[in-house]
């Protein structure tokens, strides 16, 4: 009987040497590190000013005011004292911070479709025209150019309840037309039309977005036999998304933050306008610091107008972002 020995397993594969890296690329590596931190320094010194200039004015005020909102402190006196959630409990004592909200909430609900519908028209308008382009884009965009107290003074002139132009026209054709500035139910879309007045800036972005629609798209639309509302539908619609959505958000931070326009057509003369139908809530925030110079309170009401703008901002991002197209595929 023979025994068979196993031969023993062959010697593992040497491995292939790795030649030495030479001195030249070390240097090159090394100076395209000191490269990019000479770029990085440069670039952060650049952007400094503007970094000095959020922490300290922005960011610092933000916390300072978050101080103060726990505190009782009055501007005449220069003392705070602290006050705990008293500030925070008199926003819900406090009946006017509910007209205030309900109006500002009002406006925000009527001016912001308004002025998205207005914007993308006049650029869907602008878009189309081929001859003198640069001449209509410029005359649109004047009225943005204008200062907000030159546009409220205009304006108190045109919604002027019996002399003003609006009204002249409206009794050419028929119409009585309402006392702009003091009916309380003409209030708030007096304040809507001086605010679409100055849409401006959203027809920008769009007319920026609808030049980026490939025109390749409208042309295989047409071809297949889809007409122009089709076309604006299924094909510029979603490839716009992501600019509508950002108008969107853009301006509904601007209408509860709505100041300039209420505050000139009706808060800055006493008496003029209904002091309930034009309370917005940055109207009543002004008039408590630096009217009633309660400085705690008002910094209370600024926290809760940033909640209740980042819930709604929050809100708007998850559910528009279902609807909003981008060209990588990524919601």
């Amino acid at each position: 009987m023979t025994t068979s020995t196993a031969a023993p397993p062959p010697p593992p594969a040497a491995r292939a040497a790795t030649p030495p890296e030479p001195p030249s690329a070390g240097r090159r590596r090394q100076r395209k590190g000191s490269m990019r931190r000479r770029e990085a320094i440069t670039g952060l010194l650049f952007v400094s000013p503007w970094i000095l200039g959020f922490l300290v004015f922005t960011l610092g005020a933000m916390v300072y005011s978050l101080v103060i909102s726990f505190s009782r402190y009055q501007l005449a006196t220069d003392t705070a004292r602290p006050a705990g959630l008293a500030n925070y409990e008199a926003l819900i004592t406090d009946p006017k911070i509910a007209i205030a909200l309900g109006n500002t909430l009002y406006y925000a609900v009527l001016a912001v479709p308004l002025e998205i519908a207005l914007a993308l028209g006049l650029a869907l308008l602008l878009n189309s025209v081929r001859r003198g382009a640069g001449f209509f884009r410029t005359v649109f965009y004047l009225p943005k150019m204008t200062p907000t107290v030159a546009t409220a003074s205009v304006f108190l002139l045109l919604l002027n309840g019996s002399t003003g132009a609006i009204n002249r026209g409206l009794a050419a054709i028929g119409i009585d037309g309402p006392d702009w500035l003091l009916d309380p139910a003409w209030v708030k879309p007096s304040i809507v039309l001086m605010t679409v007045w100055g849409v401006a800036g959203t027809m920008v972005i769009f007319l920026a977005a609808l030049q980026n629609v490939p025109k390749e798209l409208h042309e295989a639309a047409s071809i297949d036999g889809a007409g122009a509302w089709r076309r604006f539908w299924h094909v510029t619609l979603p490839l716009i998304s992501p600019a509508v959505l950002f108008n969107v958000l853009v301006l509904t931070i601007a209408a509860f933050q709505i100041f300039d326009q209420a505050f000139l057509l009706f808060h800055r003369t006493t008496g003029t306008g209904s002091s309930d139908a034009s309370l917005f809530y940055a109207i009543y925030l002004f008039e408590q610091a630096f009217r009633q110079f309660n400085f705690g309170f008002a910094a209370a009401m600024a926290w809760l107008l940033f909640v209740i703008i980042l819930v709604i901002s929050i809100i708007q991002m998850r559910v528009g972002n279902r609807f909003v197209y981008y060209e990588g595929g990524d919601r």
